[in-house]
């Protein structure tokens, strides 16, 4: 289990450039995180990396990430990194929340997507954004429809972090991938 094998099996599966720009983006506040809590970087950040590989494919639960997961074992994934990636379904009963990791995955996969689409609005990208001006396109019903503001606060209130702090967090750990994620700088002006 390594990175390089992660991500080529995240580009076998994945050709929708924001999708994999998505799953690069929680790696990074996974590896974050992990660093922040003395954990296992590269375990973290394979988890982030790959938690949605499957989803092109097979984007109607549980197929996702039922069917992933499936691959991942055959691949020789250990099963606590299988069980991480499973565990950010709310629709999978048999795999509660119960690891930090878990937590993590979950506490990051929604809020990085919301993080994303603010950093696409603002004319500095993500260069200059504070939490504040993610929480304020949080509160607009109609700004990233498909992110779950629910999920957003349900992570972070598992997490056990303060989602001001958690929104600044991961907004801190994309910025050095800005260029790569597609965030260095806006396509809109507002804020």
């Amino acid at each position: 289990m390594n990175r390089a094998d992660a991500f080529a099996l995240v580009t076998e599966y994945t050709v929708s450039e924001s999708l994999i720009k998505h799953m690069l983006s929680v790696e990074a506040a996974m590896r974050a995180y992990a660093r922040e809590l003395g954990q296992d970087e590269e375990r973290w950040g394979i988890v982030g990396v790959l938690h949605d590989f499957d989803y092109e494919r097979w984007p109607d639960p549980p197929n996702h990430p039922l069917k992933g997961s499936e691959i991942l074992r055959e691949r020789g994934y250990s099963e606590d990194v299988i069980y991480a990636i499973k565990s950010h379904a709310d629709y999978l009963p048999d795999c509660p929340r119960v690891h930090l990791i878990d937590k993590a995955l979950y506490a990051c996969d929604e809020l990085c997507g919301l993080i994303t689409a603010a950093a696409l609005v603002r004319p500095g990208g993500i260069t200059d954004m504070t939490a504040s001006s993610a929480k304020k396109k949080m509160k607009s019903k109609g700004f990233a429809k498909g992110v779950s503001r629910e999920d957003v606060a349900r992570g972070a209130a598992d997490f056990g972090v303060d989602l001001t702090e958690h929104i600044q967090f991961i907004i801190e750990a994309l910025k050095p991938l800005a260029k790569e994620l597609g965030i260095e700088k806006g396509l809109g002006g507002e804020d």
